[in-house]
């Protein structure tokens, strides 16, 4: 949660007049972050609070896991309300692929079964995320979608000889213009 990328772009996108809400998940386990990110989505979506008419999901390297599988949930749902429009798109930043190493077993189940826009923000030096791995994974999705390489960034966007400022402002450029975008798409 405090991971300084998505401090950077959740004070970019308040900037800009964005709702942002970050929290985290103790622990690697895939089910357990998916069961407590559901968990907020559901919660933002019937909170009289808030009165949301839409959300975008998104996270960094396991969480953007948590997103896409979130989102295959809800839309693979049993109840045909579940796929009402509410989670507008995702943004996986660091999108784990793969293992370090191990390319032959991909992360794309969920990925492949998403419907909404998807924007992908990756390092083409990342040990996870293989470029043209990735590429093939998301000539596959059916989702719109778009991929932003991070030139020679690694899995956690460090890029020999370039400062941290400036990989954190091209990605929330990245983000925040394809969530304008997505945005208006979604008001035509």
């Amino acid at each position: 949660m405090n991971f300084p990328h998505l401090v950077s772009l959740a004070a970019c996108l308040a900037s800009h007049g964005v709702l942002c809400l970050r929290f985290t998940c103790k622990g690697l386990n895939i089910a357990y972050r998916t069961k407590a990110f559901k968990a907020v989505v559901e919660y933002l979506k019937l909170s009289e609070d808030y009165k949301l008419s839409g959300v975008f999901l998104a996270g960094r390297s396991m969480g953007s896991r948590a997103a896409a599988s979130v989102i295959r949930q809800l839309s693979q749902g049993d109840d045909d309300d579940d796929d009402d429009g509410f989670i507008q798109g995702l943004m996986c930043l660091s999108y784990p692929l793969h293992r370090p190493k191990l390319q032959s077993k991909l992360r794309d189940e969920d990925l492949l079964l998403i419907r909404c826009p998807v924007l992908f923000v990756s390092g083409s030096a990342d040990e996870m995320c293989e470029k043209q791995l990735l590429e093939g994974v998301v000539s596959k999705m059916k989702a719109p979608k778009k991929i932003h390489w991070i030139d020679k960034a690694n899995h956690g966007m460090a890029v020999k000889g370039r400062a941290t400022n400036d990989v954190m402002e091209e990605i929330n450029a990245q983000v925040f213009s394809w969530l304008r975008e997505n945005v208006q798409l979604q008001n035509k």
